[in-house]
């Protein structure tokens, strides 16, 4: 049985979609803020482009909320760029992915139910 989330957690519900999209990239690896903008056009097919302002207006919101942490630079193979800021998911940012994603999932499970999308079978309503 999932563990239920935290007040705190379930206060930053429902989550924007970029700043959900963010935390699901940034739950693979630490990344530059040029590196998440890439990710998040690789995962919408190109459908999200977020300007180099929004961006880094999300990000500060999104650590200010705990949601992410600047990280120093990873070890790579050749020196990392000093100007860049890496970025990482919290612990506390991760629980709120989860709840989220919880969230968006029961969302998908009665839209299936109500017949709005394929794979549900069952009916909870009449009408």
């Amino acid at each position: 049985m999932a563990k239920k989330p935290s007040p705190a957690v379930l206060a930053e519900l429902p989550l924007k979609p970029v700043t959900f999209e963010i935390l699901l990239v940034l739950a693979a690896e630490e990344l530059h803020g040029y590196a998440i903008v890439k990710r998040l056009e690789e995962r919408s097919g190109g459908s999200m482009q977020l300007e180099p302002a929004n961006l880094y207006r999300t990000l500060r919101t999104m650590t200010e909320r705990e949601l992410i942490a600047e990280t120093e630079h990873p070890t790579e193979p050749k020196p990392a760029d000093q100007r860049r800021r890496y970025f990482g998911i919290t612990a506390f940012g991760r629980d709120v992915a989860r709840a989220e994603a919880a969230r968006l999932d029961k969302l998908v499970e009665d839209a299936r139910a109500q017949r709005l999308l394929a794979g549900g079978g069952r009916k909870r309503y009449s009408s």
